[in-house]
């Protein structure tokens, strides 16, 4: 279960530069994809920071939108073309006069996209690349949010698609399987949670996710009924591996929207600390 490209020692340091990397751009992810077991955890790294290479590209604070929706058509086109891995400069051509612009983990995504498993990598880069085209569209359109049906396209391109991914690794891994409709109600779930945490970020760099008229309690609203998606997702989800990965996140979503409420910009490391305390003793007290 090891990608022929990265075999051996290579490999061993590939997966330990994609950990600190999560490490630094995640602490949501970090902690459940480095408890993943071997392999599966490959997979999930390998796929978390390719879909973060081009996230770092859409929320570029210093690019204009039609400069982001060519880089990521690019990526895309590359991925696309991928047979028994890539080309050294394979990406590296598309980044050519933005090498100094763009985030570490985005000039990286070779390397990301040969780090999974070599019987899932084509899976992954399939997501990606779709991603990364959906992303170009809404750059182009400066991500103009009219409705609710818009919303929903928007977190379904960005995250309820990665919940749909997360569910055909869970199956590849072993055998897990899952309801789909739930998985994009899981990545939505979360991706909603993110909108309120950085909307006023967002807003200063002319970006408004929310539908028109929508304020802060009806995107809570609508966080909320993904969440509720989410925790159904999750909880249907036998005892292993995508079981603990699942809860870490979502627990976390949840209690980032509480305290929202409680106008908090975000959880502090204490509370997200208490979060992960509180999850454990009660996954020990169920086993």
């Amino acid at each position: 279960m090891w990608c022929k490209n990265s075999e051996g020692s290579d490999n061993m340091d590939l997966r330990g530069d994609a950990l600190q990397i999560l490490k630094e751009t995640s602490r949501t992810f970090y902690i459940p994809i480095s408890i993943l077991p071997s392999g599966l955890q490959e997979a999930v790294a390998s796929a978390y920071l390719c879909m973060r290479a081009i996230d770092e590209i859409e929320d570029h604070p210093d690019l204009d939108n039609s400069t982001k929706a060519q880089l990521l058509h690019k990526i895309s086109l590359t991925l696309q073309a991928g047979v028994d891995g890539f080309a050294v400069d394979a990406f590296s051509v598309g980044f050519s006069g933005y090498e100094e612009v763009l985030a570490e983990v985005t000039l990286r995504v070779r390397e990301w996209s040969l780090l999974a498993p070599e019987t899932i990598a084509p899976r992954i880069w399939d997501a990606t690349a779709a991603m990364a085209d959906r992303m170009a569209d809404w750059a182009e359109k400066n991500w103009k949010i009219e409705t609710e049906s818009d919303l929903d396209r928007y977190t379904f391109g960005v995250a309820g698609a990665v919940g749909l991914l997360l569910s055909d690794l869970w199956t590849w891994y072993d055998g897990t399987q899952t309801n789909r409709t739930l998985a994009i109600g899981f990545g939505r779930g979360l991706q909603a949670v993110n909108i309120l945490r950085n909307h006023i970020e967002d807003m200063g760099r002319g970006v408004n996710f929310f539908p028109d008229g929508w304020t802060v309690t009806e995107m809570q609203e609508y966080a909320l009924r993904n969440l509720a998606l989410a925790d159904a997702y999750t909880q249907a989800l036998p005892a292993g591996p995508a079981l603990n990965f699942c809860q870490i996140p979502l627990t976390l979503a949840h209690g980032t929207i509480d305290a929202l409420a409680n106008g908090k910009e975000k959880l502090s490391r204490s509370e997200v600390i208490a979060l992960l305390e509180q999850l454990n003793a009660v996954n020990v007290k169920a086993s």
